[in-house]
């Protein structure tokens, strides 16, 4: 009993060795052969990788400002012969803003800002040179802006136009250095401002605007600081909206427009004398690339592993030409077309598996050491994607099929007397 269950056990790893012993015996060429395998899953695994990054990066990028956000800015209506009412400069206003909320079916949310950037803070360790937004309290409901300490502007604070103000995380860290700050006083331009709370870092590093920008009630703003040398009363510096859903967002730019260009005195169907940001229309177009850079990318990775394939293949052919003879000798012996096949088929197998797995081992590292590296703007670490690791073993699954079984078949349909003949 014990004699016929270590039998199988002890051919099975007596084709192993045999199979070892014969990559060894070709060292070189073994190397060579599995090197392509592996660099063709590492170039697709690490292609993938680096595309996810930027897709994953660019999107958390977007959502740092907000959630399915729209600007319109002021524009220029495009000169046209004969009409003396275009090609000048048109500046929104606060009328803008209210025809837009009662005006824009589609519209879900907006908000009027203020900004300038020529305002100089006080406080009583430091000074800094900052952006200061006027807005409304539903800025916040429609931009990414995370409370750290403190509240966020109230609509009691925008009716009684208080001098209060919400400090970004980088504005807090010059003006206040270690000290507290919630409750405390600074001055811009000279007026005096309490500081009711501040925000929490948004984004990575120092990269992000918003971490440098101080903020206060619009009424405030426009009271105090409205924009210099603007032609058109209660001038805004730009709207932001939000459609009612994401698939809306071309209908509450249509909407939008019609208000903006009605106010205005030109036409809405004029695309040039707009100037806007769909962060939607961003984002999908940044889908798009993305998904087109990963096909690129993958059928690259697809087309060195391919070649990889292909060499297994072609060596595998030319290991089973080597040894006819040896086939000859072992299948006069004794052997039959089925432990033939085994051995061939395995060989086969095994270089692509382990080959493949190397490449993966690579590929990953190589993603982790990209981690420990201070990421740019708008990338994130790329990482191993689930859907081209799958797509990998697949493929070497496939390969390894094909490289084992097609010389392997033709090993094992030799004929003992065939080979022994051959040179």
């Amino acid at each position: 009993m014990n004699g016929s269950v270590l039998s199988p056990m002890r051919t099975i790893l007596d084709t192993f060795g045999q199979i070892f012993r014969t990559l060894w015996a070709h060292k070189l060429r073994s190397f060579l052969t599995m090197f392509g395998i592996a660099w063709g899953v590492g170039s697709l695994l690490l292609l993938v990788g680096l595309g996810e990054g930027f897709r994953t990066g660019n999107a958390r990028q977007l959502n740092e400002i907000g959630e399915n956000i729209m600007f319109i800015f002021p524009g220029r209506t495009p000169a046209i012969p004969g009409n003396q009412n275009s090609g000048r400069q048109y500046k929104l206003n606060y009328q803008d803003y209210q025809d837009v909320l009662r005006e824009c079916p589609h519209v879900r949310a907006a908000v009027p800002v203020l900004s300038r950037g020529d305002l100089r803070a006080v406080s009583e360790w430091n000074s800094a040179n900052g952006q200061v937004i006027g807005a409304e309290p539903q800025f916040r409901g429609v931009r990414f802006l995370p409370m750290n300490q403190g509240r966020w502007l109230s609509a009691q604070d925008e009716s009684e136009r208080r001098n209060v103000a919400v400090l970004g995380s980088e504005v807090a860290k010059n003006l206040y250095p270690g000290h507290p700050i919630v409750g405390t006083f600074i001055l811009l331009n000279s007026q005096r401002f309490e500081i009711i709370g501040t925000l929490s870092p948004v984004g990575r590093g120092d990269n992000n605007s918003t971490n440098q920008r101080i903020y206060v009630p619009y009424s405030t703003m426009s009271t105090y600081f409205p924009l210099k040398g603007e032609g058109e009363a209660n001038a805004i510096s730009f709207i932001n909206y939000q459609p009612r859903s994401r698939d809306e967002h071309v209908l509450a730019r249509n909407e939008v427009r019609r208000v903006v260009a009605r106010n205005h005195g030109f036409d809405y169907n004029n695309e040039d004398a707009f100037d806007e940001w769909d962060t939607i229309r961003s984002a999908q177009m940044v889908g798009k690339i993305f998904d087109a850079m990963n096909m690129f990318l993958g059928s690259v990775g697809l087309v060195t592993l391919a070649l990889g394939a292909i060499g297994i293949i072609n060596i595998m052919l030319v290991s089973v030409t080597e040894r006819t003879r040896e086939i000859g000798l072992r299948k006069a012996l004794g052997a039959t077309n089925r432990s033939i096949l085994f051995q061939f088929f395995m060989e086969g197998v095994l270089l692509t598996v382990v080959s493949g797995g190397i490449g993966m081992g690579m590929a990953a590292a190589f993603m982790a050491a990209l981690g420990t590296l201070p990421s740019p703007p708008g990338f994130d670490t790329p990482k191993l994607v689930a859907s081209s690791a799958t797509l990998a073993i697949v493929s070497l699954s496939l390969a390894g099929i094909i490289a084992g079984v097609y010389p392997a078949r033709k090993a094992a349909m030799l004929t003992p007397v065939d080979a022994l003949r051959a040179d």
